[in-house]
């Protein structure tokens, strides 16, 4: 994690939600198929770690529940996730929404498809980097790079 400089030094810290969500009939019936929705992703990216900080993107408030959409029809399911970087000029931008990105493309299933972007008017390069991270082209150049893959893995990271 980067000590030497840090673009937000002094992060504000959120408290995380409850791990466990009430269960209802329906979920218990192994006949019904669940489908999976924004509380499921959310648990999925929650505790990846920031870039800078030995926090968690909720921790941070970078990641919400409320900013998870998932739109299921009868051909595709497609999650969309914006993310909100701590402050407007946050240089891991790029990164958390690679590793948000990396975390989802892993756990879900691949006929899924996935889109995540800044959350609209919360940094000061968004329509550069929602490009970046919309492009599967460079998104899977990203994965071959060992370097970047390397800070990546740190996000995704469990904690020991």
């Amino acid at each position: 994690m980067g000590q030497e400089r840090l673009d937000n030094a002094n992060p504000v810290l959120f408290d995380s939600k409850p791990r466990h969500r009430p269960v209802t009939g329906t979920e218990r019936d192994e006949s019904v198929e669940d489908p999976i929705d924004s509380w499921e992703i959310f648990d999925l990216i929650r505790d990846i770690n920031d870039p800078e900080h030995p926090y968690t993107l909720e921790q941070l408030n970078v990641v919400q529940e409320e900013l998870i959409k998932v739109f299921i029809d009868e051909e595709e399911t497609f999650v969309k996730v914006n993310f909100t970087p701590t402050i407007p000029h946050c240089s891991m931008a790029t990164l958390i929404g690679l590793a948000i990105r990396v975390k989802l493309l892993r756990c879900l299933h691949p006929k899924v498809k996935v889109a995540v972007s800044i959350t609209p008017g919360s940094h000061s390069t968004e329509e550069s980097i929602n490009r970046q991270l919309a492009d599967k082209e460079r998104v899977a150049a990203a994965m071959e790079n060992q370097g970047l893959m390397h800070a990546v893995n740190e996000c995704l990271r469990v904690p020991e």
